[in-house]
């Protein structure tokens, strides 16, 4: 597993409209992103058998005093593009920076294989990490899955997939973080809710309705289940803000654990100032609530109006809603 520096081997990235289409302004790099010399990356680490089942480990070089906190980070693209490189600079250092050990993964897309095949992967990379977590420092009681739009989904889909779904035996992560993740896949093939990535990632065959409900997180919506923070915009054009809202309702009305930050006028992807704030006064607070980050996150230095956390009681982590909760484990109580 050869260890790298920086992540110039993974600038020659095929760029396509359709694919750009599909991720946050605030993840197209328009060169190769720049890991700082405190960060080990051991690159190209292959958890299954496909040529694109690799991932890259990042850690900070800095001896820690004792076990990390892991990350599985997952790249967007509407299941039709991407890659790992986008979201090597702009989403794992942030995790490096909380002292995590981060496994940036690759999946395979629709031009290698079409759905269920990049939900096999990432449960295949999430597995991979958690039985390899002693060994590269981390707790494994501790880790954390987040990604972005088509990497939402598929970081809901290793928080919530049961072993009943088919797709390989669960994960055992902690804490979901999903931004802007497709929640549920049904009425996306036609009419005015058709989304081209849905039809190119679940094409047309026998079963497609079922296979699509397979591949939905709404599936499998019950009640013990990790904590799980969704951020979403209202004015998002790409992944319906109702596809946050609803998976969250549900939830909650299930038993889970789970709240919904809204970025009020947001699109497809948020400025980097307000990414920021949304990470200070959301994600770090919520991470430390559920016993993930045991790191007191530093007050955000300004409060948006355009952020909001619901419901209400489910915000405490944030300093809304109420008292903070205990931490919550994910393994049910008898």
């Amino acid at each position: 597993m050869p260890e790298r520096s920086s992540y110039a081997f993974l600038c020659t990235v095929m760029w396509t409209a359709s694919a750009l289409g599909q991720i946050p302004t605030e993840s197209w790099p328009l060169k190769p992103p720049v890991i700082p010399e405190t960060v080990k990356v051991t690159a190209d680490v292959r958890y299954g058998p496909n040529p694109q089942n690799v991932l890259d480990i990042l850690e900070p070089k800095a001896a820690a005093r004792g076990l990390r906190p892991g990350a599985i980070v997952i790249h967007g693209g509407g299941w039709t593009g991407g890659s790992r490189a986008w979201v090597a600079e702009l989403v794992c250092l942030r995790f490096i920076e909380k002292g995590f050990v981060v496994a940036n993964v690759e999946y395979r897309v629709t031009r290698e294989a079409t759905a269920p095949a990049a939900v096999v992967d990432v449960l295949q990379a999430g597995r991979w990490f958690v039985e390899n977590a002693r060994r590269l420092g981390v707790d494994s009681r501790r880790i954390v899955v987040t990604g972005d739009s088509a990497g939402g989904h598929l970081a809901l889909m290793v928080g919530l997939t049961p072993d009943s779904a088919g797709f390989g035996s669960a994960v055992p992560v902690h804490v979901v973080v999903n931004f802007f993740g497709i929640t549920d896949l049904s009425g996306q093939f036609e009419g005015p809710n058709r989304r081209s990535y849905t039809v190119q990632w679940v094409p047309q065959q026998p079963g497609r309705s079922e296979l699509a409900r397979r591949v939905s997180p709404l599936t499998y919506v019950r009640k013990h289940l990790p904590p799980i923070l969704t951020v979403h915009g209202t004015a998002d054009p790409t992944v319906s803000y109702s596809q946050g809202l609803k998976l969250t309702e549900a939830l909650n009305a299930a038993g889970a654990r789970a709240a919904l930050v809204t970025v009020t006028g947001g699109s497809h992807g948020f400025p980097r100032v307000q990414t920021d704030e949304i990470y200070d006064q959301y994600v770090w607070p919520f991470l430390r609530g559920t016993g993930v980050l045991k790191i007191r996150p530093v007050p955000p230095k300004t409060r948006s109006g355009a952020l909001s956390c619901a419901p209400r009681n489910r915000c405490g982590f944030a300093g809304e809603g109420g008292r903070p909760r205990r931490p919550v484990s994910a393994t049910p109580v008898p």
